[in-house]
C-alpha cells in the first residue's frame, strides 16, 4: 500500500540513504539489528503500558519486526501506521491493522494529533533536517502521548590504548566515521536526543545508554562488516587506509578471539503535555 500525507515540503531534497535497503543483503542488516536490540526496543515500548486499541506510528519500520510486534499488541482495534523510504520488507506483512506508507518524513507530513505512541530507531541520525523528522514525529502526537527514539553515539568504538592497551587498532572504523559524516549522517545524536526533546516541550524525558562488547563473528560485528564492504570504494578513497589494510579489518572481523566495543544506543522517551494552550510545535 502507498499512501501519501498532506502537503510535499520543498525545504529538502530526498538524499539517498548510505546504505541500499532495496538489496537482498539488507536482510542480513535487519536480521543482525533484530538480533542486537529488538527485545531492548520491546522492553522500552512496552514500559508505555500500550494497550489493545492504541494508534502507533513507526518510522523507518525496516524489516517490520517491531511493526509486527505493534500489531500484535494493540489488536485489531489498533493500528500500526509504518514508514519507509523503501517499504518493500513492510510491505511483505500480512497484518489487518498494518498500514505501510512509502514516505520520506522531511519531505511529506503526517497525519496531526492522532497517534498514541511514535517509535523511530537508528533513523534520525541518517537525515539532513533530522530535526525537521522529531518535530514531525511530535505532531503527529496526541496529547498526552509518547514518542520512543533509538539512536547511536559511536564515541565508543573508537580504540583507545591509553585505557587498555589490548584494544585492536582497525583503521577501517576511523575511515568509515570519515565517509559517513561526510554524508551527513550524525553519528553522535543518540546522546542529543533528551536535551532535544526538552526543547520541544515535551514532559516526563527519561533515556537510557546502553553498550556491550561484540565478539568476532556476531551480529555486531556481522552488522559492521557488512557496511564496511558495502561503502568500501568510499572507504578507500578516503585515503586512510589501504586495500591490504581494509582486506585485513575485513578477516579481523570474523575472528572468535576478536573483540570491540559497540556503539553507545540511546533510547530516549517523552510525553505531549496533556492540556497546552497553544501547541508547542507552533511556539
Amino acid at each position: 500500500m502507498q499512501t501519501s500525507f498532506g502537503k510535499q515540503d520543498a525545504t529538502f531534497v530526498a538524499a539517498s540513504y548510505v546504505f541500499d535497503n532495496a538489496e537482498e543483503y539488507a536482510k542480513v542488516r535487519y536480521h543482525d539489528l533484530s538480533a542486537l536490540y529488538d527485545a531492548r526496543t520491546v522492553r522500552h515500548l512496552e514500559q508505555l503500558g500500550i494497550e489493545r486499541g492504541w494508534c502507533c506510528l513507526e518510522v523507518g519500520g525496516g524489516s517490520g519486526s517491531i511493526a509486527s510486534w505493534l500489531c500484535d499488541r494493540v489488536g485489531d482495534q489498533g493500528r500500526v501506521l509504518a514508514t519507509d523510504i523503501e517499504p518493500r520488507f513492510l510491505q511483505a506483512l500480512a497484518y489487518r491493522n498494518l498500514q505501510v506508507c512509502r514516505h520520506d518524513i522531511r519531505i511529506e507530513g503526517l497525519p496531526k494529533s492522532e497517534f498514541d505512541v511514535a517509535h523511530a530507531r537508528l533513523v534520525l541520525m541518517h537525515l539532513p533536517g533530522r530535526e525537521l523528522a522529531l518535530q514531525r514525529m511530535i505532531e503527529a502526537l496526541k496529547p498526552g502521548s509518547w514518542i520512543v527514539v533509538e539512536e547511536f553515539d559511536v564515541l565508543s568504538i573508537f580504540p583507545d590504548s591509553a585505557v587498555n592497551k589490548t584494544e585492536e587498532q582497525l583503521k577501517t572504523i576511523r575511515a568509515f566515521y570519515r565517509v559517513m559524516t561526510s554524508r551527513g549522517i550524525e553519528m553522535r545524536y543518540g546522546r542529543r536526543l533528551p536535551q532535544q526533546l526538552r526543547e520541544r516541550g515535551l514532559a516526563n524525558v527519561g533515556a537510557e545508554g546502553t553498550m556491550s562488547i561484540w565478539r568476532g563473528s556476531s551480529p555486531g560485528t556481522n552488522m559492521f562488516k557488512l557496511s564496511f564492504e558495502e561503502l568500501a570504494d568510499s572507504i578507500l578513497r578516503s585515503g586512510l587506509i589501504s586495500e591490504a589494510e581494509f582486506e585485513a579489518d575485513m578477516k579481523r572481523l570474523d575472528q572468535q578471539d576478536f573483540l570491540m566495543p559497540s556503539p553507545m544506543m540511546w533510547t530516549v522517551w517523552g510525553q505531549v503535555p496533556e492540556s497546552d494552550p497553544q501547541p508547542f510545535w507552533e511556539i
